[in-house]
C-alpha cells in the first residue's frame, strides 16, 4: 500500500519560505515520479512540480519555476517542495502524488498541507 504523507504547511508572511515534506511508504523508487500539485479556494487542481526518483530530472509549472524547488532524500524516501519569495496567491492547499513514470496520471495522493501566505 502507497502511503503519502505531507508536512511543513503553515502560517508565513508574503517574502518568506517553506520548505514541504512529503514522507513515502510503500513504493519502489525506480521507476516512479513524484509531484506536488496545489488547490486554492475556488479554483482547480493545478501541477506545481515533479522529479524523477531515478536520476532526479525535475518539472516545473513554468510561473513557479525560480521561486520552488522540487528534490528528494533517497535515504529518507522524502521529496521536498522548497518555496521561496511567497507571495498571497501562493495560498493554496498543496498536495504530494507519485505515478509510474511510464503513466501520465498521478495514481496516489496524499492529504495535503495547508500554506497560507499573508500579505
Amino acid at each position: 500500500q502507497v502511503q503519502l504523507v505531507e508536512s511543513g504547511g503553515g502560517l508565513v508572511q508574503a517574502g518568506g519560505s517553506l520548505r514541504l515534506s512529503c514522507a513515502v511508504s510503500g513504493r519502489t523508487f525506480g521507476s516512479y515520479t513524484m509531484g506536488w500539485f496545489r488547490q486554492a479556494p475556488g479554483k482547480e487542481r493545478e501541477f506545481v512540480a515533479s522529479i524523477r526518483w531515478s536520476g532526479g530530472t525535475t518539472n516545473y509549472a513554468a510561473s513557479l519555476k525560480g521561486r520552488f524547488t522540487i528534490s528528494r532524500d533517497n535515504a529518507k524516501n522524502t521529496v521536498y517542495l522548497q518555496m521561496n519569495s511567497l507571495k498571497p496567491e501562493d495560498t493554496a492547499v498543496y498536495y504530494c502524488a507519485t505515478r509510474r513514470s511510464s503513466l501520465t496520471t498521478y495514481e496516489y495522493w496524499g492529504q495535503g498541507t495547508q500554506v497560507t501566505v499573508s500579505s
